[in-house]
């Protein structure tokens, strides 16, 4: 038998739909792999590309942001700023501990959690962003928000968005999370000029960041989204909406309890009118900054953050500002005029020359101009004290008799000056005491030919007046152009005993590490005599009680002199106790005429006297020297 063959077992064949899909798969993936490889190149080569021009991200770690100097009153009360950025720097231990827990609620939940960037807040907002259909949301973090503050313009692209990215990494890298949160919360605007937590304090309640309640804190916390659209001085309930949003967010963290966020939205808020106290301020505040400006540069007030504190008594000058405004406003009224003149008032102490209020204008906002100080005026009558007082120098008496008559001088040109006394009478044989206490001209101008021009310019110069004075006899009636600044300092010589202190601003600065620089003040000098200076004074306060300026009585133991110019163009009156000297002055800037009248008794006197009133005590009854009659002499 022959054996059978047994059939050989053929192997099976694959399906070749599966070797189909496998090489399918393997196609797919190294095809996902060179597009994940070409991804990663290009994403590789554009963040270098963008590196290259991307900022330095270590000058974060020397944050010097431009800051505000604060000015203070001699009382310590904040009474103005000065600044580019209205910024107070605080330290992250300096702040109450709501405030930072408020702003991450409000901005940025899961600051302490993510790094740099939140990925779920940017899914978040790419989505919205596709549902509205433009780019309505960002997703920024807090680190972003610095990073775009510090480094990058506020322009949206996505170009900016990613070197956002990479300098915000940069950034997260190198600095804590307290240390970012620190400079977020000294950089963001809060609105109304006001940068930081400090300052928007002190702008919105007038208060310290570290004197905040919570409600306050979470008005505060609301803002950094829109500081217009939520300005609670602007737009009070969609402020008030972002509080409570703000507040439901700290409770649902778990910051605070919902009990505290009902009683925190329920609290009455009080918002401070910094623009009434840049109204009353703002003249003499704009003075103290270009003083500092002039010692220190303006480099070190904007990157310094100083203290600074000045001479201004605030009550003395609200008081000086209501009684400029009433003054001006009564001239309008009784002139039945359209327009309301200007005013300015100076107050100094008497013996230290400070500047304890300063009235530029009746509205700081609509003129900045400060005719107190910038403005040069004739002075009229008020500049002849120091006529007098140059006289006395030289011995001359107070009781020196002088014929008041009619007056012809002859010009260089061949014309003749005619000048005349206010009232256009002639008085006869008159004293030097009377001539001064019913400011007559004629006698005035015959005394300052007896005295000399060059003494009286020397004795001016002494007493502070800068401005040039014009070596003619015209200077007898106030004919050189002076500030009331310059005039009323020279009247704190005859308050204080012939002494001479310039008029101050500051008394003391002090920078962000606590310490303390006097301010460099001059010495006094002596510019007459204490018995002239004793004379005047005895006159002077005969002007007030019997002379040109009775409408200024009322005052114990003050003394003063009226001016008037030409056409009643200028209303002057300086008075002066031993502790204060106040300068007024009415007028228009265009050089028009007050009305038929306005003299500076009428007109500015009782503006002096409703100041002194206010706010002034009355000092000690100061030695009014007696002087006896003396012969008669005409000239």
């Amino acid at each position: 038998m022959t054996a059978r063959k047994k059939p050989t077992k053929r192997p099976a064949r694959r399906p070749a739909k599966r070797s189909v899909a496998r090489n399918h798969t393997h196609i797919i993936i190294f095809l996902m792999i060179i597009c994940g490889l070409v991804t990663l190149g290009i994403g590789t080569g554009l963040a270098w590309f963008l590196s290259l021009n991307l900022p330095d991200i270590r000058s974060v770690d020397d944050y010097r942001p431009l800051v505000t100097t604060t000015l203070l009153d001699r009382g310590g009360r904040t009474i103005g700023t000065i600044c580019r950025e209205n910024r107070i720097l605080l330290s992250y231990r300096e702040m109450p501990p709501l405030l930072p827990k408020a702003f991450v609620s409000a901005e940025d939940s899961r600051y302490w959690e993510h790094g740099a960037l939140d990925g779920w807040s940017i899914f978040r907002a790419f989505i919205n962003n596709l549902r509205s259909g433009r780019r309505s949301q960002g997703g920024s973090t807090i680190t972003q928000q610095v990073t775009r503050a510090l480094m990058l313009s506020r322009k949206k692209s996505y170009l900016r968005k990613a070197k956002e990215a990479i300098l915000s990494y940069r950034l997260d890298n190198m600095l804590s999370k307290k240390a970012i949160l620190t400079i977020y919360l000294n950089e963001i605007y809060l609105g109304e000029g006001a940068y930081g937590v400090e300052a928007a304090a002190r702008t919105y309640f007038g208060k310290k960041a570290r004197q905040l309640n919570l409600a306050e804190i979470a008005l505060l916390a609301g803002l950094p989204q829109s500081p217009s659209r939520y300005s609670p001085l602007k737009h009070f309930d969609q402020a008030r909406a972002r509080q409570r949003y703000v507040l439901n967010r700290m409770a649902e963290d778990g910051i605070i309890t919902p009990g505290m966020a009902r009683q925190a939205y329920h609290r009455p808020l009080h918002f401070y009118d910094h623009n009434a106290r840049k109204e009353q301020n703002g003249y003499f505040t704009e003075y103290v900054r270009q003083q500092l400006e002039q010692r220190y540069g303006s480099k070190r007030l904007l990157h310094q953050s100083l203290t600074v504190t000045t001479t201004l008594d605030s009550t003395m000058q609200a008081a000086a500002v209501k009684a400029v405004l009433r003054g001006a406003e009564n001239v309008r009224k009784r002139q039945h005029n359209r327009f309301t003149p200007q005013g300015a008032l100076v107050a100094l102490d008497s013996r230290t020359g400070n500047i304890l209020a300063m009235v530029g204008g009746t509205d700081y906002r609509a003129s900045p101009y400060n005719r107190a100080v910038q403005a040069k005026r004739q002075p009229g009558s008020v500049f002849k004290p120091l006529i007098y007082a140059a006289a006395f120098e030289k011995g001359i008496s107070p009781n020196l008799m002088i014929e008041d008559v009619p007056l012809s001088i002859h010009n260089p040109d061949g014309s003749f000056w005619r000048p005349h006394n206010y009232s256009r009478r002639n008085y006869g044989p008159t004293s030097l005491r009377d001539a001064l206490v019913f400011s007559r001209n004629i006698v005035t101008i015959k005394l300052l030919q007896k005295t000399g021009l060059r003494p009286v310019i020397r004795l001016a110069a002494r007493a502070g007046i800068r401005s040039p004075l014009q070596p003619e006899l015209p200077l007898a009636l106030g004919a050189s152009p002076v500030s009331l600044l310059e005039m009323t300092g020279a009247y704190t010589v005859f308050a204080n005993n012939g002494l001479f202190h310039p008029p101050v601003c500051i008394t003391r600065i002090r920078d962000r590490r606590g310490r303390i620089q006097p301010w460099p003040g001059e010495s006094a000098k002596r510019v007459i005599r204490p018995e002239t200076a004793r004379q005047i004074t005895a006159i002077l306060h005969e002007v007030i009680t019997r002379g040109t300026g009775r409408n200024a009585r009322g005052i114990p133991d003050s003394a003063g002199k009226t001016g008037t110019t030409d056409n009643d163009m200028d209303s002057w009156f300086i008075g002066y106790t031993p502790a204060v000297t106040a300068g007024v002055w009415l007028g228009y800037d265009r050089g028009r005429s007050l009305g038929r009248g306005e003299t500076g008794g009428r007109t500015a006197a009782p503006v002096w006297l409703d100041f002194m009133r206010s706010r002034c005590k009355p000092p000690q009854t100061p030695h009014l020297h007696a002087v006896a009659p003396a012969r008669i002499e005409g000239l």
